[in-house]
């Protein structure tokens, strides 16, 4: 019997990159196989993200190229799904433009995708299911993870927050814990296949278990994960820092598994603008849990998220933006200009800034970034670290490549034996975004 291959390509978060692994359990259960090009496929998905316009725009030009492989193969199957879809009208849009696309659904039914599957082989025609509202979760979906070192555990889904510049809440749903046992027996499964690195994923982590009952919070959940043999390290993200409490600080201070590293959204060092993008914490609260985290967990690294040329943002804001970057010194900064979403209340706006301002303002951001990861590496040059090995290196196969507890990528030369443990790497250079390593 012929092989049948599958494609797909993710644009996104994490928890579209973990979706993408349900998608390819599901297709190798029932007997697909991945492939690496998706001119060699019998069914290629896209899937969407809608954070930012720009992957909105490489999907369309994605879609578009797709026209010539389906006339070229008319049994190929197209399907398009994620965060993109869950926007109003963009399925139909999406069929009307590419009518040449089989399949599209949304966030809340991916588990149905085999069904669709069997659906438009019988039917023979296009098919549209997007859900308004999330259901209930659905345990025991098979995936098929990218590494065999470390993996991603969803422990809960949505987001009740509703920033005015996001468009999660509208596309993921409202907040939804999955039960306490259920992650403690997927990561406990995780640790019996090998697995010695698992991150806790949701869109606001610190928010778990408030819809539970009986409830259970997250440092709780932290401290019940800590107990699992044979785990090794545990990280998680992303953290609110409205909601990111002494006691969650503390479990990651004592639970010895419990990674170093803490991913804490600011967005802004504005008080003004956040209160306009409705964050619920002030550059001063911010400033101050700072000062917890790092009394608490000496060593700890930060990294943050932060939006330039937000609605209304003055030369003032973005300059108090920079000196909260320069105080806190984060290890690494994801940076985005902003972006309109349609559906969400800033994008309705007054005081829409000048693009060309909010490049020359991202571009000094970026460099007061960069020159605080330089320095935090840097403090790492002669010291020993403790390193998970991930695999080869992507720039050089001679090496291998890992990262430490405190999520620092190293490089540096040693035995492919030493793939999936733990080893003593002394570091001999800083750079930018890595370290390079002597494995001891």
């Amino acid at each position: 019997m012929k092989k049948k291959y599958f494609y797909i390509e993710t644009w996104g978060c994490q928890m579209n990159e973990e979706d993408s692994e349900k998608l390819s359990g599901m297709l190798k259960r029932i007997g697909y196989e991945k492939c690496e090009d998706k001119k060699n496929a019998d069914i290629i998905i896209f899937n969407t993200c809608c954070v930012r316009e720009n992957a909105e725009l490489k999907v369309h030009g994605n879609l578009g190229i797709l026209k010539k492989f389906k006339a070229e193969n008319p049994d190929l199957i197209i399907a398009v799904c994620g965060c993109m879809m869950q926007q109003k009208g963009v399925a139909e849009e999406i069929l009307k433009k590419f009518p040449h696309v089989d399949i599209i659904f949304g966030t809340h039914n991916s588990y149905k995708f085999p069904e669709y599957l069997n659906r438009v082989k019988q039917e023979n025609k296009s098919i549209i299911e997007i859900l308004d509202k999330e259901e209930g979760i659905v345990e025991g979906i098979p995936i098929d993870r990218e590494s065999d070192v470390k993996a991603f555990v969803t422990i809960m889904y949505g987001c009740n927050n509703f920033c005015t510049y996001c468009i999660v809440p509208y596309v993921r749903g409202r907040e939804r814990s999955r039960k306490p046992e259920n992650i403690i027996d997927e990561i406990k499964k995780l640790v019996s296949e090998g697995y010695k690195e698992i991150t806790l994923l949701g869109q606001n982590v610190n928010s778990f278990g408030k819809d539970l009952k009986p409830a259970c919070s997250f440092s709780e959940l932290l401290r019940s994960i800590n107990e699992i043999d044979g785990l090794e390290r545990v990280r998680f993200m992303t953290s609110h820092p409205k909601d990111l409490t002494d006691d969650v600080i503390a479990a990651i201070a004592e639970c010895d598994k419990m990674c170093e590293q803490i991913h804490l959204p600011v967005q802004s060092g504005s008080s003004r603008i956040l209160k306009n993008m409705n964050r619920h914490y002030t550059r001063e609260a911010y400033l101050e849990l700072v000062k917890r985290i790092k009394k608490k967990i000496p060593g700890a690294a930060l990294s943050t998220d932060i939006i330039i040329g937000f609605p209304g943002e003055t030369e003032e804001d973005f300059l108090e933006t920079l000196s909260l970057v320069k105080e806190v010194e984060f290890d690494s900064a994801f940076t985005f200009i902003y972006s309109k979403r349609q559906g969400t209340p800033a994008h309705d706006m007054e005081e829409q800034v000048d693009d060309e301002v909010k490049h020359e303002r991202f571009n000094r951001l970026v460099e007061v970034v960069n020159s605080c990861s330089i320095k935090r590496n840097k403090e790492y040059e002669g010291h020993m670290a403790e390193v998970l090995v991930e695999g080869l290196s992507k720039n050089d196969e001679s090496k291998l490549m890992g990262r430490t507890r405190t999520g620092k990528l190293v490089n540096f030369a040693g035995s492919k034996d030493s793939i999936g443990k733990l080893v003593q790497v002394k570091i001999v250079k800083a750079n930018s975004f890595s370290l390079i390593g002597e494995e001891i």
